[in-house]
């Protein structure tokens, strides 16, 4: 095809230069990869999970490998959201898209969060994980019930104006009913998957590879996984969605595009390269240039499908 492809496209209001961003927590807070990739070559990273204050994450060992993929159970271990706004947020370069992601265990502690976050002008939006136990309800992840999540949605969105994200837990049994309660809720945008809960076992010392018994797996082994849920989610509402989960190339990115994703965040694979994202921005540009696409946007939702699909 002749002339440029325009590689710019719009998630949950937010524009972005491209689609790629970097998934939360494994990216750190953006500086510490400037060695390795300018941020402006992306279309923006999500930062490493903020709370209300410092917190500390689970003893070692809280890293493992799998087949592939990896486990972890950090536990949001963070600087808080004050050093974040103070310290982490002027060091990174002018013109980088920054969304911040919260955590808390109540809907008013991801409130507050939120709040504060959404009144800096160097965030662009606000990313909720909703992967976290809610401690009232005795655990039980918000992403993992209907009501619970409604009610966290809805009351970030009273104290946040700008984009609002929740990043929703992968471990339900059906998505589109929570994608269409965050859509109800007031969400701009949705982000799919988080990391599937698991764990691993050294039969050696007959323990838990991970002291904390439970951890989340990423890598490649989630992709098809999480391919499946962004694909359902996008036929059940109408707002954006971010597709995440075991994208290590720029084909794998595509396959979320196509899957009905308008953005996408890179993760574990930045621990073993730290220029993939750029990489596959470019990656990205250049399929749309093979395939004839004057716009990397065109790219969401055109799975072509011979038949038609069973839920």
């Amino acid at each position: 095809m002749s002339g440029p492809v325009e590689t710019a496209v719009e998630f949950a209001g937010i524009p972005l230069r491209n689609p790629v961003l970097t998934a939360s927590g494994t990216f750190g807070y953006g500086s510490e990869f400037g060695p390795f990739l300018d941020l402006r070559r992306i279309g923006g990273f999500v930062g490493k999970s903020l709370t209300l204050e410092p917190r500390f994450g689970n003893p070692p060992p809280r890293i493992a490998e799998s087949p592939a993929g990896m486990l972890n159970a950090i536990s949001i271990e963070n600087i808080g959201v004050d050093a974040f706004l103070e310290e982490k947020l002027p060091a990174l370069p002018e013109g980088v898209v920054v969304i911040a992601s919260c955590f808390g265990t109540d809907p008013d502690d991801y409130a507050r969060l939120a709040a504060r976050l959404s009144d800096s002008p160097r965030v662009s939006g606000v990313e909720i994980n909703a992967s976290c136990p809610h401690v009232k309800s005795g655990g039980i992840e918000f992403g993992q019930d209907p009501e619970l999540l409604k009610d966290l949605v809805r009351r970030v969105r009273e104290h946040v104006s700008g984009p609002l994200i929740v990043k929703l837990s992968p471990n339900v049994t059906r998505i589109a009913p929570m994608a269409e309660v965050c859509q109800e809720a007031g969400a701009d945008g949705i982000t799919l998957i988080n990391a599937i809960q698991s764990m691993e076992v050294d039969v050696e010392t007959r323990r838990p590879v991970l002291a904390n018994v439970l951890g989340g797996l990423s890598g490649p082994a989630i992709r098809p996984i999480a391919l499946r849920m962004v694909w359902q989610a996008s036929r059940a509402v109408d707002i954006p969605i971010c597709g995440v989960g075991g994208i290590a190339s720029a084909e794998d990115a595509v396959k979320f595009l196509l899957c009905g994703a308008t953005a996408i965040q890179v993760g574990t694979i930045n621990y073993v390269n730290p220029m993939a994202a750029g990489e596959i921005a470019d990656g990205i540009l250049a399929y749309a240039q093979r395939h004839g696409f004057s716009r990397v946007a065109d790219l969401t939702g055109a799975l072509e499908l011979d038949r038609a699909p069973v839920s």
